[in-house]
C-alpha cells in the first residue's frame, strides 16, 4: 500500500481516538500516527524493504503494551509513543494484505509482502490491494482520510488534503516508475 494510505489510517484509527480520549493530547497524536504511518517505509532507502523496519509483531506488541502505559500515565510522550508503535505495526501488517515487495507488484513474481521476524521468513501477498498505487489503494486512502479531514481541523486538513494530492498523483503514474528509473 501507499504511504500516504498508511499514513491516512493512522491518522484516523489511531489518532482520533486518541484525540477524543485525551483531547489535550491531539497534537502529540497526529504526529505520531503520521510518523509511524510512514517511517516502516523509511526501509525503502535502508536495508531490506519490508524486512528492515517492518516488524508486523514486535511493533504492534510493543504498541499495546505502551498504550496501558499511557492510559496509566497519560503525558504527551506516553500517547506519542503509543500512537507512534501502533501506526508502525499497522503499517507493516497492512502491508500483508497488498501486493509483494518488488517494482511491478502487479506483476507478481515476488513471495514476499513482509517478514515476520519472530517466525524468520516472509509473508505471502494476500493481493487484496493489487499493489501500492492500485486505484482500489486511493480509494482506501480517501476512505481514512476524508473523515479524519472532516474530525480535525486547521493545519491537520491541509497534509491531509496534500496527501491525497499525492496519492492521486501516484496512482495516475505508478505504472510508469520503474521506466522512469531505469529498472
Amino acid at each position: 500500500m501507499m504511504v500516504t494510505t498508511h499514513a491516512a489510517a493512522a491518522l484516523l484509527l489511531l489518532a482520533v481516538p486518541a484525540s477524543v480520549l485525551v483531547p489535550e493530547f491531539t497534537a502529540a497524536a497526529v504526529v505520531a500516527a503520521l510518523l509511524g504511518g510512514i517511517a516502516p517505509d523509511v526501509d525503502l532507502f535502508v536495508g531490506v524493504h519490508r524486512k528492515t523496519l517492518h516488524f508486523p509483531i514486535y511493533a504492534s506488541v510493543a504498541g499495546v503494551v505502551a498504550a496501558l502505559v499511557a492510559v496509566a500515565a497519560p503525558s504527551a510522550a506516553s500517547v506519542a509513543v503509543a500512537v507512534f508503535l501502533l501506526a508502525a505495526g499497522l503499517h507493516a501488517v497492512s502491508d500483508w494484505f497488498g501486493g509483494s515487495d518488488e517494482l511491478r507488484p502487479w506483476e507478481r513474481t515476488s513471495p514476499r509482502a513482509v517478514y515476520l521476524h519472530p517466525r524468520r521468513r516472509w509473508l505471502r501477498p494476500l493481493h487484496v490491494v493489487r499493489y501500492d498505487g492500485a486505484p482500489e489503494d486511493f480509494l482506501l486512502t480517501a476512505v481514512f482520510a476524508l473523515p479524519a479531514a472532516l474530525f480535525f481541523v486547521g493545519p491537520v486538513r491541509l497534509v491531509v488534503a496534500a496527501g491525497l494530492v499525492v496519492a492521486a498523483t501516484y496512482t495516475v503514474f505508478r505504472r510508469y516508475v520503474p521506466d522512469v528509473l531505469g529498472i
